[in-house]
């Protein structure tokens, strides 16, 4: 039997597949996912998913599987092998946007909080389910998350990527309506 997914699930990339059934859209509460994949969807930003999701690994490798507190500390040296890398994104906007989200991350566990305590509490802790079938780029919602996370310090958090996250991490569900992945499908 052939699952029903959304539209947009490439069935010809098993890694989009898994992703799609194993990760988009499921409530994340994992500091270290949820900072992973603040970056790489600014990562994304002019690019398809699926050419950051086949880098992932790389990723994760070059920025020291995202621990905040080594990326924050990343000097000149360390940028410019970035930029040599081509597992990632060169984009040297990117990548400084990534070091600066590190040390805004940081400050925001030095106030006592948390990516999941800070992003969580704008939905009461309970995902979106939206009716579909329609795409959402942004809501308003994302609108003032994005901007929240840019009076932080964050980069590349852009109402539209901010919306695409939000989507990733699961605090939405925009699985489309037959999907089987969708809530009380």
């Amino acid at each position: 039997m052939t699952k029903t997914r959304c539209s947009w699930a490439n069935p010809a990339n098993p890694l989009y597949l898994a992703y799609h059934d194993e990760e988009w859209g499921v409530p994340c509460h994992d500091e270290l996912r949820l900072f992973e994949m603040l970056n790489l969807e600014g990562a994304q930003a002019g690019l398809s998913w699926e050419t950051i999701l086949k880098k992932r690994a790389t990723y994760r490798a070059a920025f020291d599987g995202w621990d905040a507190e080594k990326i924050a500390a990343y000097g000149p040296d360390k940028v410019a092998e970035l930029l040599a890398d081509p597992g990632i994104v060169r984009n040297r906007l990117k990548v400084a946007a990534t070091v600066g989200n590190a040390q805004a991350y940081l400050r925001l566990r030095a106030e006592g909080s948390s990516l999941d305590q800070f992003l969580w509490a704008y939905v009461d802790g309970k995902p979106i389910v939206n009716p579909g079938p329609e795409r959402i780029i942004k809501t308003a919602l994302s609108d003032r998350i994005s901007k929240d996370l840019s009076k932080r310090g964050f980069k590349f958090v852009g109402s539209t990527i901010v919306y695409a996250y939000m989507q990733a991490i699961g605090m939405v569900d925009d699985h489309d309506p037959a999907c089987f992945c969708r809530k009380g499908a």
